[in-house]
């Protein structure tokens, strides 16, 4: 390390290289491993002053502690879970979060995998591929006239209510702790009782927390009035998988479009939970992809300035 050096920084995510070359302009000496484990972890870490991670590494009370000159974490992406924050601010760490980068990339992965679904789009090209024509049967169903339900609206609710501004449809949004972020033209409801009685799709935009796991569930199938529609591209423990595949079973659940999963990637999942998700999938009711919603080239250059931005204010570069 130079004499000048700020330090050592790990980078264990995936970054666009304007971060890099942000950070060496600052003076920091960037150490990339993406093949971060639980066993190299530690030591990996314990020289660095700061660390850009995602959901691939876990900054848990014992990562922090083998950090011994930690100073700040950044996190790509939205969701700070992977980070014990309250241990890290007891420790004088800053942390970093950036889910104004990926927002719109998740906004419009949720857009299109409804519209996927609903006319058909992505089962009947699977069929075509197979040499399959059928019209019928692939009749679609539009938006217009229905009724959305988002369930959280920080960024990426946000955004995906923009997205649907277009398409006249009605939209009512649920956020316990930031109702003030929900905009005029947006109907803001002070508890779910609105979305359970009116909502024909209903799309999570929550963090992932004890007070949201499984937060689909069951009884929030049961309390909805309508058969309806899902949407999670938030965090994949917040739906119940085996409750949603029982509601769409029983007809209550139109359909699903699921980005996120319990377990990920599913192809690793215990075999039990692996047979329900392949018992979904083989639905065309169903429109699946692999936590790819913010994966997007732009979201990687914008979350690595955000970044970027964040960390030389807060550290006063």
């Amino acid at each position: 390390m130079g004499n000048n050096s700020k330090g050592i920084v790990l980078i264990a995510a995936p970054v666009d290289p304007v971060l890099l070359k942000g950070l060496a302009d600052f003076g920091f000496e960037c150490k990339t491993e993406l093949n971060i484990n639980d066993l190299n972890a530690p030591s990996l870490i314990r020289d660095c002053v700061g660390v850009i991670t995602s959901t691939r590494l876990q900054l848990n009370r014992s990562l922090i502690d083998a950090a011994t000159s930690l100073r700040w974490i950044g996190r790509m992406g939205s969701g700070m879970e992977v980070i014990d924050t309250v241990y890290a601010s007891e420790k004088g760490i800053n942390c970093y979060g950036s889910p104004e980068g990926n927002c719109n990339a998740v906004g419009e992965h949720a857009l299109g995998m409804l519209l996927g679904l609903n006319h058909r789009i992505a089962w009947s090209n699977g069929q075509m591929r197979r040499n399959v024509w059928e019209r019928e049967e692939n009749r679609g169903i539009e938006l217009e006239g229905m009724t959305v339900g988002i369930i959280g609206f920080g960024h990426t609710g946000a955004s995906f209510a923009r997205k649907l501004s277009g398409f006249d449809v009605r939209i009512i949004a649920y956020d316990k702790y930031h109702a003030e972020r929900i905009p005029d033209g947006i109907e803001n409801c002070e508890n779910l009782e609105p979305i359970f009685e009116n909502a024909d799709i209903v799309s999570f935009h929550v963090p992932y927390s004890e007070e949201t796991t499984r937060y689909f569930d069951i009884d929030f199938i049961d309390n909805m009035k309508k058969s309806f529609y899902l949407i999670n591209t938030s965090r994949g423990n917040v739906v119940d998988t085996q409750a949603l595949l029982q509601g769409i079973k029983q007809g209550k659940v139109k359909g699903a479009c699921l980005d996120v999963f319990e377990y990920e990637p599913v192809t690793k999942a215990p075999s039990e939970f692996e047979y329900v998700v392949n018992q979904l999938i083989a639905l065309p009711s169903v429109l699946v992809t692999p936590h790819i919603a913010g994966y997007t080239s732009n979201a990687l250059y914008k979350m690595s300035k955000v970044l970027l931005t964040k960390i030389a204010i807060g550290e006063g570069l």
